[in-house]
């Protein structure tokens, strides 16, 4: 079972950047396809990102052009470069597969806020 720990979350002024890190055990990771989330206070958990296992991406429409997902197969870890924050992209992201495995085994996030 592929095991995986999310870093790199803060506390950001609007407009500014953070770096999200999601590390994976496990030798698979290289063929899985894997993807940011992210749930706000009082709504549900949405994709916000994910990368195939060739490396294509797809954004959901309130990110494209501001945030960008990568893969290192080596170090075993997904990243999610995050640009010019707003309010509303305050929550807390989650990494996993892409589509969801069963059970989902989500871990703890990290927390994103973007506030003045």
């Amino acid at each position: 079972q592929v095991q995986l720990v999310e870093s790199g979350g803060g506390l950001v002024q609007p407009g500014g950047s953070l770096r999200l890190s999601c590390a994976a055990s496990g030798s698979i990771f290289s063929i899985l396809g894997m993807a940011w989330y992210r749930q706000a206070p009082g709504k549900g958990r949405e994709l916000v990102a994910r990368i195939g296992s060739s490396g294509w991406t797809n954004y959901v429409d309130s990110v494209t052009g501001r945030f960008t997902i990568s893969r290192d197969n080596v170090k075993r870890t997904v990243y999610l470069q995050m640009n010019s924050l707003k309010p509303e992209d305050t929550a807390v992201y989650y990494c996993n597969t892409d589509p969801v495995r069963t059970p989902p085994d989500w871990g703890q996030g990290t927390q994103v806020t973007v506030s003045s």
